[in-house]
């Protein structure tokens, strides 16, 4: 469930958020991926602003044999080793973007997958919503996120806690109930219980016996 303390609607179809303030951002990686949920995500395209609120996300640490850093730095996985609050984003399985949030410090490969959100405003502007998806299925799962806000590649490494293309911020509101589970989709590390997702949504992907 969430809580909003400030929730102050600005012009259609904006949600008034603030950009987060990375010295105010935990640094461990887990710590991030619970504090992200109940923040905003905001896409801005040249059809408009596009904003919803992250209920699920899974953490990547540095020594686990899951995360892309594992073995170190490559071309590809380089923007996970840039200072908090980066976008990493690939291409899973030749099929669909995932976007990713940089965490601990830089030269640290480690990051905080962005799972779910729940649809705010604007969707109707992005190239999702015309495929007569419902709602609550528009940014259900990391690569329907990413189809629904067109991130791709072109967004690897751009700075999430800055206003820009893709952006990250508050509006006040507060999680009152974490969940957590396993990982989805893994065949690395697959117990580690590093999935954290706002209890009680109705946006979350995955079975119905892990979110609850």
């Amino acid at each position: 469930m969430v809580r909003s303390k400030s929730t102050v609607a600005t012009r259609s179809p904006q949600v008034a958020v603030r950009p987060l303030e990375r010295a105010r951002v935990p640094r461990d990686t887990v710590a991030l991926a619970r504090y992200l949920l109940g923040k905003i995500l905001v896409r801005q395209m040249a059809a408009g602003i596009a904003t919803g609120r992250i209920v699920e996300t899974e953490a990547y640490l540095e020594t686990d044999p899951a995360c892309h850093a594992f073995r170190g730095m490559t071309s590809r996985n380089r923007s996970l080793f840039l200072e908090i609050g980066h976008a990493y984003v690939y291409l899973c399985y030749g099929t669909s973007y995932l976007l990713n949030v940089s965490s601990e410090e830089a030269g640290t490969g480690a990051g905080v997958l962005l799972r779910a959100l729940e649809p705010l405003s604007g969707f109707e502007h992005l190239r999702r919503a015309r495929s007569g998806a419902r709602r609550r299925d528009l940014a259900r799962g990391p690569g329907r996120l990413t189809a629904a806000l067109a991130v791709d590649r072109r967004h690897d490494g751009i700075d999430l806690f800055a206003r820009g293309p893709v952006w990250i911020g508050s509006d006040g509101t507060e999680i009152e109930s974490i969940g957590e589970s396993v990982r989805i989709g893994l065949t690395k590390a697959t117990d580690a219980r590093l999935r954290y997702f706002v209890a009680g949504s109705d946006y979350l992907s995955g079975a119905r016996r892990l979110n609850v």
